[in-house]
């Protein structure tokens, strides 16, 4: 009986059953709603599509999000992140299993986003990037500020509105989205780009950067939440402000620039003063100097009139040096008359000193002298003329001893050389190879004058010469 049942089930091809399950499940459920909590994901593919799960307590889903769909998502999902995707639920037989592919996708509340910002706050934070230390002061009165934020919008022409009211500046603006998946990329290389710029390039480097949007939802300005967007702002080299949504919105952004504004207009109002208050305090500074140096000038005029009160007259000046001068005048011709006296006297002591010391006297004092010189030069010459000459027979003697000796010494020392000369002379005769060739022989030289030593050098047709004892003969090798 059984196996009459079984003949009578119909047989189903695999192809056609999982046809059936997926159009059963597709025609029953349709789109679906489901709330869980995000698993397994890891971004997109290298197609763009995402793959992951979504989980309770005690089941879990598989879950396909197309390349086109994922770019419309507002947010970055993450692991344990509790979402509501909205979807078709069909089958994909390639693994006998069911899924959801997902058309749309948001957080479960505000409190999933809330969450998942501070845990990012906070990450960052202990990375120090949110740190006072790494604020930089804003410049005074900045020659050209550059502005990030869309070109469309009411935003740039509040802040360029601002800054024309205030303190006209040079503004260069890169245009980017504030909003929605390439947002974040594209705000992030703005900052970059800016602080890329070369200081003398074509485009002029900014001395400030704003980074502006206006308000939103929390959604809305997610971007502006994103590790991408915060690494850029910190690690400016520029200044940056700023100014997203409204004065009750934060986002990371603000914690990572150097100075957050309430709002973008609100950010020009920090980038530029007001220059009607500047020229007004410029004016009254102006003035104070002036009247500063009035004062001043009337204070040393002041001061040079006591001054001039205190200073002697020229005539009290001179009237000491006057009365020296006329005393020395009184006093100049008896100090002439004592003077000439006493070089008077002074003459006629050194005149008497040169009659003692006259040429005529000197002259017969030293003849004198020579006189006496004379003979007793002629007195020693005779003893000393004696002994020279007995000196110089005792050197003649010597001269000739030595003479003799050395005559003597070389005979020897040319009878011992022409022996050894002899004695080498023979050897070098025994040993020459022309002896040899006196009694018969003949020496074999190649074409380079080198000895042949051995036959297996030699070559056929190898020129060679013959040496004899009286002559050369040359010849080739058979």
């Amino acid at each position: 009986m059984s196996d009459l049942l079984a003949s009578n089930t119909p047989e189903w091809s695999v192809s056609e059953l999982s046809g059936a399950l997926k159009r059963m499940i597709e025609g029953e459920f349709g789109h679906v709603r489901i709330k869980g909590e995000i698993s397994g994901y890891r971004g997109p593919h290298s197609s763009g599509h995402v793959y992951f799960s979504i989980k309770d307590s005690s089941a879990k889903i598989d879950a396909v999000m197309w390349k086109g769909v994922f770019g419309r998502v507002k947010f970055r999902p993450e692991d344990g992140m509790e979402v509501i995707a909205t979807g078709k639920i069909t089958t994909f037989a390639g693994k006998s299993s069911y899924q959801i592919v997902v058309e749309s996708l948001e957080p479960a509340g505000v409190g999933a986003l809330l969450a998942q910002l501070e845990e990012r706050r906070q990450r960052l934070a202990a990375e120090g990037l949110f740190s006072d230390a790494r604020k930089q002061l804003l410049p005074f009165l900045p020659q050209v500020i550059g502005v990030i934020t869309s070109p469309t919008g009411a935003v740039i022409r509040d802040i360029l509105h601002r800054l024309a009211d205030r303190f006209p500046r040079h503004v260069v603006v890169w245009p980017v989205r504030v909003q929605g998946e390439t947002s974040a990329a594209e705000i992030a290389n703005a900052i970059e780009g800016f602080n890329a710029l070369p200081d003398n390039g074509p485009i002029p480097r900014p001395d400030l950067l704003i980074v502006a949007r206006g308000g939103g939802s929390l959604e809305d300005l997610w971007s502006f939440n994103e590790e991408i967007v915060v690494r850029a702002a910190a690690n400016s080299m520029i200044p940056l402000i700023a100014a997203v949504g409204h004065e009750t919105d934060w986002t990371l952004i603000d914690y990572a620039a150097d100075r957050r504004a309430p709002t973008p207009t609100g950010a020009a109002e920090m980038a530029v003063p007001v220059r009607a208050d500047l020229e007004s305090t410029t004016a009254d500074l102006g003035r104070r100097l002036h009247l500063a140096v009035r004062r001043l000038s009337d204070r040393r005029k002041s001061d040079l009139r006591s001054a001039s009160r205190a200073l002697p007259t020229l005539d009290a000046l001179v009237a000491v040096p006057r009365q020296r001068l006329d005393l020395a005048a009184s006093k100049l011709g008896r100090g002439l008359e004592r003077n000439a006296a006493r070089h008077r006297s002074l003459l006629t002591d050194a005149a008497r000193r040169l009659i003692r010391l006259s040429p005529q006297a000197r002259v017969a004092s030293l003849r004198a002298r020579l006189d006496g010189l004379g003979q007793r030069l002629i007195a020693s010459q005779g003893a000393s003329l004696r002994t020279e000459r007995q000196k110089l027979d005792r050197q003649h003697q010597t001269i000739r001893d030595l003479s003799a000796r050395s005559t003597r010494a070389l005979a020897v020392l040319l009878d011992r050389r022409r022996s050894r000369l002899s004695t080498a002379s023979q050897l070098l005769t025994s040993v020459s190879y022309q002896g040899v060739l006196d009694r018969g022989y003949a020496l074999v030289l190649d074409a380079t004058g080198k000895p042949v030593r051995s036959a297996d050098t030699v070559q056929p047709n190898n020129a060679l010469t013959l040496v004899f004892s009286d002559g050369n003969v040359a010849v080739h090798a058979d």
